[in-house]
Formats: structure tokens, C-alpha cells, sequence
């Protein structure tokens, strides 16, 4: 009924609606903070997060895993908290938080009631520049992210097949590193390691601070200038300047067997081209062009030929992100039905695909596309937690609070023609990686 009632609210009016920009403000803290904040009156809650410009491919190689064990540090005190004393608090006054690493940043949030902004942002800025990491701290939870590492990627087949993916489509990129980092390189990080990252890459002009939610923006202003503008900015924050990855010249493939593989199934990722500042027309065709052919699942192009018409698979999809500081990649998966190998079915996969770049995409199902994106984008006001998130990530990865704004219009503003130019881009396997995972030889 969801997609009934979307597509009855586009056809009486929503595509014509005021364009979908929030109500957001945005400063620049004498010590180079940049801030984002985003009114929502709906309840009386708030949302803060910062975000900071250092990631998992800004590690020094050899150190993989750092950024995501500060992350954890982060938790455990400053000369005014003691360890674990911050979650406590949040939790006390009725809040929730937590923190999460990536490629190219490292958030930290908080969920509260409005009227405890303050305490929140108080806290947050002690940690900024205050961490204690005792001896006993940094060993501790050393041994937690080696844990984690166990129960989310070791024990986990899919995730080590995704490991060895990445690590085959960027030959010398540090994408190709996991996040959570290579256990032998986990196990020799130091309390040291974790203090040069903190001081090399916290600190306020390498920051982002997003508010959402139902608050004065210049109030929120006052508070900023009050708890993080006393904040000295350091003046030898690393440049972010990463290695490229050389031309690719030839295809990639590989295959994993592990038997604890429920269901076979076959990937393809293909390096595609990130959102730029200024310059979102490629990705906005890209998010469409994953859309048309399996965002939506049975009712995309290869779900509709893969799963119905002549049913090769019990699941087929596509899939790609833009917001990215380096080239990001565009994906294809499939999942074979019973009786058919992952052979075949990679062989059905690529006779649609040479379907579909010789016939290109209806004009009704193209249509039906942008309304279920416009739709979506209209969904994803309804989460303060997203919208934060969205200009967070934005706003350390490159891109600007403008550009943010007009995603939703270059989305829009896709046509037909420029979602085959840029397949005809991507498509390309000697910039590809296709794998297989399977529960035994021979599958």
C-alpha cells in the first residue's frame, strides 16, 4: 500500500511541490569548526553529531584499524569524565549514543531531549581535546575490536569474501584496507598509535558539527561559540592526500569456498565515479541507472527478467553509493535458483546486461523510477537522525551544504539519455571485479 499511496500523492501534486531543501543554517567557528543546523519542530528532540575528517584511508600504512580503535577510545574518559562516564550521563538524562567509523570520517552522536543540548555539547567538546587514555584503557579495548573483528567479519564468510573483494578492485587506493583493519595490524596498535592519530587528526577545524532537531539556530549558534570556540584548531592537520590507483588494464575475478556459505552467489563491483562539489550529474545518473536495474528488486529490470520472465535467480540487485571522497564503485549481485550455478546465472546477469545497453530503459518504467526517488527523498525528511547524517557525511567527504540541496533536483534532472551514457562508462570489465562464494569446490 506504500507504494500506492506514493505514487497517488506524486500524481495529485507532490513532483510539483517547493523543492525538497530543510530549513538549515550554517557558520564557521572562528577556530575553523564548520557547523550545520537543521530545524525540526516536530518534537522535542535533538539530535548532535560531529564528524570528523579523518577516516579509515587516511591511516598510515601498516596502522589499518586505528581511526576505528579511537573511535573506541573516544568512550572511555577525559580529565572531566571518567571512563564510560559520558554514555552514562546521555543515558541518565534519557538519551541514546554511540559512534561510527568509516573510509572517510569518524561521527560520534547524540539523541536527547532539546532541552539538553547544552550538556551534550559541553561533553562532546571535552573529548575533542581532552582524552585520557590510560594504560589499562588502550589494552582493554584493543582486545574489544579484535573481538569485534571475530564475531562481524572471521565468523562471517560474506564479510571476508567483501574483504577480498575490495582488496582486489583497489590494487593501491586505501579502500582496499577494511575499516575495522587487518587482524596482524590489529594486533600491534599502541596506546601511542592512538594518541598520534588523536592529536594528528581531532580537532576542531578538521570537525563538523550537524544539530537536527527542534532547536534555535541561534541559540545553537551561542552554545557552539561557547563549547567548542574556545577550542584551539591545530595548524598541522594532515593533508588528505591518498595514492591513486594506477589504470586498469584487465578484468578480475575470484572465487571463495567456505562451508558455512547458506546460499552461493555471484558480485560484480565496477570503480565508478564519486558526488563532486559542484559536479553531482554523473552520480545522480549512476543512483538512478542502480534503481532501474535492481534497486527495487523483482520489479527492477533484471528482477523482472532474472526472477519472473525466465527465473534464474532468487535474487538480483544493484546498488550504488556516491558520497564518497575518492572513486567509489558500482555493484551487481545475484543469487541463483535452485538447479542453476553460479555459472549460469553470472551468463543470465550478463545477457540482460547487454539487453538492457542495447535496448535501454522504457519510458514507463523510467518515469515510475523518478517517482519512486522523488518519493524517497521525501521519506528521508521524515528522520532527523538522516538528515543529519546526509549533511554530515556531505560535508566530510568533500561536498557542500548547497550541493546537498540540489541532490534531490540533479536526481530529477536524469534523463534517459544520460543514465545510458554513464552505463555505457562504468560498464567496462577490465575496471571490474566479479566474484563468487560458495560452499563447496564445484558449486
Amino acid at each position: 500500500m506504500r507504494y500506492v499511496s506514493t505514487a497517488l500523492a506524486l500524481a495529485l501534486g507532490v513532483a510539483a511541490a517547493p523543492a525538497l531543501a530543510e530549513e538549515v543554517s550554517h557558520f564557521t567557528l572562528e577556530n575553523g569548526m564548520e557547523a550545520v543546523v537543521i530545524e525540526d519542530h516536530r518534537a522535542p528532540v535533538v539530535v548532535q553529531m560531529v564528524w570528523y575528517r579523518a577516516g579509515a584511508a587516511d591511516e598510515t600504512r601498516g596502522k589499518s584499524g586505528i581511526a576505528h580503535y579511537l573511535e573506541h577510545l573516544m568512550f572511555k574518559g577525559t580529565d572531566d569524565l571518567a571512563p564510560g562516564e559520558f554514555s552514562k550521563v546521555v543515558a541518565a538524562n534519557g538519551g541514546s549514543d554511540n559512534a561510527f567509523t568509516s573510509y572517510d570520517y569518524t561521527a560520534y552522536y547524540q539523541r536527547i531531549a532539546s532541552d539538553r543540548l547544552e550538556l551534550v555539547m559541553k561533553m562532546e567538546a571535552d573529548r575533542m581535546r581532552d582524552l585520557v587514555i590510560s594504560p589499562d584503557d588502550w589494552q582493554t579495548e584493543r582486545d574489544v575490536i579484535l573481538e569485534e573483528r571475530n564475531q562481524r567479519v572471521d565468523s562471517d564468510p560474506a564479510a571476508l569474501f567483501s574483504e577480498q573483494r575490495s582488496a582486489a578492485q583497489y590494487l593501491n587506493h586505501p579502500y582496499g584496507t577494511p575499516v575495522i583493519g587487518w587482524r596482524h595490524e590489529m594486533e600491534t596498535l599502541t596506546r601511542e598509535d592512538a594518541l598520534k592519530w588523536y592529536n594528528d587528526n581531532y580537532a576542531p577545524n578538521n570537525a563538523v558539527l550537524v544539530v537536527a532537531g527542534d532547536v534555535d539556530p541561534a541559540e545553537v549558534e551561542r552554545l557552539a561559540n561557547m563549547y567548542y570556540g574556545p577550542l584551539e584548531p591545530s595548524a598541522d592537520i594532515p593533508a588528505r592526500q591518498r595514492v591513486e590507483e594506477p589504470p586498469q588494464l584487465a578484468e578480475r575475478r575470484l572465487s571463495m569456498t567456505d562451508p558455512r556459505v547458506a546460499r552461493p552467489y555471484v558480485t560484480r563491483s565496477y570503480l565508478a565515479p564519486e558526488r563532486n562539489a559542484g559536479d553531482q550529474d554523473d552520480a545522480a545518473a549512476l543512483t538512478v541507472l542502480a534503481e532501474i536495474l535492481g534497486g527495487n528488486g523483482a520489479t527492477s529490470v533484471l528482477g523482472q527478467a532474472l526472477i519472473y520472465d525466465d527465473p534464474k535467480a532468487l535474487y538480483v540487485g544493484a546498488g550504488y553509493d556516491g558520497t564518497s571522497l575518492d572513486k567509489t564503485t558500482f555493484n551487481l549481485y545475484i543469487a541463483p535458483a535452485d538447479g542453476v550455478s553460479l555459472a549460469d546465472a553470472e551468463a543470465a546477469l550478463d545477457e540482460q546486461l547487454t539487453k538492457f545497453m542495447e535496448n535501454g530503459v522504457a519510458d514507463d518504467q523510467f518515469e515510475r523510477i523518478r517517482m519512486q526517488i522523488r518519493a524517497s527523498q521525501i521519506y528521508a525528511k521524515d528522520s532527523m537522525q538522516g538528515l543529519a547524517r546526509r549533511y554530515g557525511e556531505a560535508l566530510s567527504t568533500g561536498l557542500s551544504v548547497a550541493d546537498v540541496q540540489a541532490w534531490p533536483e540533479a536526481l530529477m534532472a536524469v534523463t534517459e539519455e544520460d543514465v545510458m551514457a554513464v552505463a555505457k562508462q562504468v560498464f567496462d570489465k577490465r575496471n571490474a571485479v566479479t566474484g563468487e562464494l560458495k560452499r563447496e569446490a564445484g558449486q
